[in-house]
């Protein structure tokens, strides 16, 4: 069916086409600036290639945690009724909202040295804090939130039909969630796992107050940037069109993905 036979008013092409201007200039923009004769020594240092890696398996291990974390929140606040779900639900989405420096802090002082739990922690030889474990935990409390909101809106909309069905059929409650919840919400699942692991690939700043910034160990790719452009401007826009060609497949792949089914 054509956008004629929808009937789409013709202004709204106007804003559409500003708001994909508005995204895709500064794009270009980067691209533009990219000083292609050196690009691939700018991209190939060992700080380069370290905080890309770095990158890649951290946020990777965060996307495990969140799926693995976020499915189970995402069903209970869809599908159990509690007094005081509203109150729950607004603080399990808050790093939404939360500036990430703030989310560092409050893992800062929730795992740090002389932190709520980091004290009992490192009482037991186990430091988090400045390490390659509070980047994975940094990116995961920032993106989190990501993947509950988009599988909760899936399993809203699919409805409890089917489910049901099954119960009244005699299906134990764990047989239904996954020959029926998960594979209804499948679409939903995907989309909130490239949620967050494009969120933590671009996460900075709780990153950068929990972990620090150390080379091969803390140092992820949007801190590698951050600190090249102070130092080398032009192996910050090299970086920085790394990180969206990335950023660009991992989407598209997922995109593809969700296509085929």
């Amino acid at each position: 069916m054509s956008d004629r036979a929808i009937g789409l008013p013709r202004w709204i092409y106007v804003p559409a086409a500003l708001g994909a201007a508005f995204i895709l200039l500064p794009i270009v923009a980067i691209v533009a600036k990219v000083d292609w004769t050196h690009f691939g020594s700018l991209i190939t240092t060992r700080a380069s290639r370290d905080a890309l890696v770095l990158s890649l398996k951290t946020s990777s291990m965060s996307t495990a945690l969140c799926v693995l974390l976020g499915t189970p929140m995402a069903v209970v606040l869809a599908r159990h009724h509690f007094r005081g779900m509203r109150v729950l639900r607004s603080l399990v989405l808050l790093p939404l909202v939360l500036p990430p420096v703030v989310g560092g802090l409050a893992l800062l002082y929730t795992f740090g040295r002389r932190g709520l739990l980091g004290g009992s922690l490192q009482a037991l030889g186990v430091e988090i804090a400045f390490s390659t474990i509070a980047v994975v935990m940094a990116q995961t409390f920032v993106a989190l939130p990501f993947m509950v909101v988009s599988l909760e809106g899936a399993l809203r909309t699919g409805g409890q039909r089917y489910e049901v069905a099954a119960a009244c059929l005699g299906a134990r409650p764990t047989t239904v969630f996954r020959r029926i919840t998960l594979p209804l919400v499948l679409p939903g699942l995907i989309s909130g796992a490239v949620l967050a692991f494009a969120r933590s690939l671009g996460e900075f700043g709780a990153t950068i107050t929990f972990a620090g910034s150390l080379q091969g160990r803390t140092r992820t790719l949007p801190l590698e940037i951050y600190l090249q452009r102070e130092t080398d401007p032009d192996a910050a826009v090299a970086l920085a069109l790394v990180l969206v060609v990335v950023a660009v497949v991992v989407i598209g792949v997922a995109g593809q993905g969700r296509g085929t089914r």
